[in-house]
């Protein structure tokens, strides 16, 4: 069960990359300009606002089985309709589907992980299936370009095409594994008696104190880590190094992120949990005050920071959401469609602000302030969901 996630994780991911290392012969094929390209790529973080709710009470209602099975085709179907685009319109179109299909899997993962794993083992399986997406990132970002441009004769439709057979492969794989006798047979039965509307399960939860708060934490986290993922190689290289070099340096936090995700999530438990999430906090801090420093060893500790913090501020917050009693595994689905639609106005608010900033100071070090503000907020939120006599379900 826990590989079948973390394939589809993995195919989300690499959907979600595959447009950024085409941008040029793309904008080209389809006379794009920047600012419309820049529509496209954004998109599906709109759509996923939107969609995160009603999907993730749709998880709750056909199961994980079904509703991640779902969402793994319309991310496949929204790669092979990319390789298809005649012009903007149909191109925008291609990528905002895939703002439906991603919280069926992003929010249906955490509920998998919530029914078969416990305990200290809960963390750990959380830890390796958010390792998927990044690998994804890597290997679509790595490949493309180097590998698989020359061998398609440098035809980018059939790059995407590529990625969304992968993406069907992966939709099936989970659908195998998924309907093997022993996990039907673990299956969570799926009442249809007592179930109540979707609006009033949400305003239940959303009169928590806690659920309030890490939907506030979500926004900060993602703040953090779609601007700095979006605008790392830039800021890198308005410190004087070369494209090429700033893609290495780039490489770092998404490598520390994926043993760090690894490892932390697992000692995450309950007792910890909430020093952990302020922990992660202030590596957060640190990596927006350290990226301001010139290459050398202080900027290798801001980038090994950030790769800390992205690789398991997200998985920790996502744990205490799950466990906080009041949500339990029956809500699970409406509680993760919560969290991704709130972090997701960070997820889209981060790039555009820190790009708004430069435009207007002429540099990274105002953006990067703001991130720091919003770390230390998150520090906060720690402190304060431990007092609130934060417990699990």
């Amino acid at each position: 069960m826990l590989f079948g996630v973390w394939l589809t994780y993995f195919c989300f991911g690499l959907t979600s990359v595959g447009l950024a290392p085409l941008v040029g012969p793309i904008m080209r094929d389809l006379a794009l300009s920047y600012s419309t390209m820049g529509t496209i790529l954004g998109v599906w973080q709109l759509v996923y606002i939107a969609a995160a709710v009603p999907c993730g009470t749709l998880i709750d209602r056909l199961g994980t089985r079904r509703a991640i099975f779902i969402g793994a085709l319309v991310i496949a179907a929204s790669g092979l309709m990319r390789g298809m685009a005649v012009d903007f319109w149909s191109l925008c179109f291609a990528v905002g589907l895939f703002g439906i299909g991603g919280p069926l899997v992003s929010a249906g993962a955490p509920k998998v992980v919530g029914h078969w794993f416990k305990g200290g083992e809960r963390g750990l399986a959380m830890g390796i299936y958010i390792t998927g997406p990044a690998i994804g990132a890597i290997v679509g970002l790595s490949l493309t370009n180097a590998v698989l441009m020359p061998w398609f004769a440098q035809d980018w439709r059939h790059v995407l095409q590529l990625w969304s057979a992968v993406g069907l492969v992966g939709a099936f794989a989970w659908l195998a594994v998924a309907s093997l006798p022993a996990a039907r047979a673990d299956e969570p039965r799926r009442s249809t008696g007592d179930r109540q509307p979707q609006l009033d399960v949400i305003l239940r939860l959303l009169r928590l104190p806690a659920i309030r708060l890490l939907l506030g934490m979500s926004v900060c986290i993602f703040a953090f880590n779609h601007g700095l993922n979006n605008w790392l190689p830039e800021l890198l290289r308005a410190d004087g190094m070369t494209a090429a070099e700033a893609g290495y340096w780039a490489t770092i936090p998404t490598a520390v992120g994926i043993a760090g995700s690894l490892l932390i999530p697992r000692l995450a438990t309950p007792s910890h949990r909430f020093a952990i999430l302020a922990g992660l906090a202030v590596f957060a801090a640190m990596s927006t005050i350290l990226l301001q420093a010139a290459p050398g060893p202080l900027l290798v500790a801001g980038l090994a920071a950030q790769g800390i913090a992205r690789g398991s501020l997200m998985t920790v917050a996502m744990l205490a959401l799950v466990e906080t009693r009041g949500v339990g595994e029956k809500n699970a689905g409406v509680a993760g469609g919560l969290f991704f639609a709130a972090a997701e106005v960070g997820g889209a608010g981060g790039p555009i602000v820190l790009g708004m900033l430069f435009d207007v100071t002429g540099g990274f070090g105002a953006g990067l302030w703001l991130l720091t503000l919003l770390a230390v907020l998150l520090v906060l939120g720690a402190w304060r969901l431990h007092t609130l006599g934060h417990r699990t379900a």
